[in-house]
């Protein structure tokens, strides 16, 4: 039994070991971290930036994913045998709401969507959501109004679902948005094989972390008061490995919290527990 389990880990060091996988945002924060861990663990990382890191990729690509024509080109020129997609790449929630809408939810569909068939039967797709996303049951309305939306048709939405800035609203509204989509394709691509999943940190020390603190203010302040700490990358990064690799093929659809306990945090006081 022993000699069994030294060389089952053995194999885990190298358990991504021949997957190319895509990472957008992979140049800072959660987005370096993964394609350290998975370039770790013996994958090829195909980088997606607008900023220029080539640390830890096999191949860096620069596009911005504010414009749909961007999007195309990239899946363009993305090559053929993908095995997993992390959709990491995201603004924070001082910038204009309409660039969140954009970014924080459009670009990750389009993208999708096109890298899909470009994939590898077997696949695995990472969406990183957020903690900000945990109220989804109270914006039911407004998400599925946006499972029509379109890059042109964004301001007219935010006026009509009133989706602003004011107390990082829009910011919030993508990420609630964002796991709803991952658990309507729980089984999209299930005769392929391709599962998708989403991740959801919660604070974490990355250089956007100022941006929440300024946008949250006095509700940051708690969330610091009840939690140990804020989240590192370091504690993001493995679980993301995870989701793309074959030990995880029956999780599907499935909104991982990776927050330090702050999602089970607001279901024991919302249920007196």
């Amino acid at each position: 039994m022993a000699i069994a389990l030294i060389h089952r880990c053995s194999e885990m060091r190298d358990f991504l070991k021949g997957k190319r996988i895509v990472v957008t945002g992979s140049s800072s924060g959660i987005g370096l971290e993964t394609a350290k861990v998975l370039a770790e663990q013996g994958a090829e990382v195909l980088g997606v930036d607008i900023n220029k890191n080539f640390d830890h990729v096999e191949e860096f690509y620069r596009a911005d994913l504010s414009d749909p024509r961007a999007i195309d080109a990239l899946v363009d020129v993305l090559p053929d045998g993908i095995d997993g997609l992390v959709n990491n790449a995201g603004l924070p929630p001082t910038r204009p709401a309409e660039q969140l809408l954009a970014i924080n939810l459009l670009a990750i569909k389009r993208l999708t969507h096109g890298v899909v068939g470009k994939m590898n039967d077997g696949g695995s797709i990472v969406n990183v959501a957020s903690l900000a996303g945990f109220g989804w049951p109270q914006a039911v309305e407004a998400i599925k109004a946006s499972e029509a939306l379109d890059f042109g048709g964004i301001s007219d939405f935010m006026a009509t679902h009133n989706i602003t800035n004011e107390g990082g609203r829009s910011y919030f509204f993508t990420k609630e948005a964002l796991i709803v989509w991952t658990m309507q394709n729980r089984w999209t691509w299930r005769d392929r094989g391709i599962r998708m999943n989403s991740v959801s940190p919660g604070p974490v020390a990355t250089p956007i972390l100022g941006d929440f603190l300024e946008t949250l203010g006095a509700r940051a302040e708690e969330d610091a008061r009840v939690m140990d700490r804020p989240g590192e990358a370091t504690d993001i990064a493995p679980v993301i490995a995870f989701m793309l690799s074959d030990l995880s093929q029956w999780i599907r659809g499935t909104n991982i919290p990776t927050d330090g306990g702050m999602s089970s945090n607001i279901l024991c006081e919302m249920h007196g527990l």
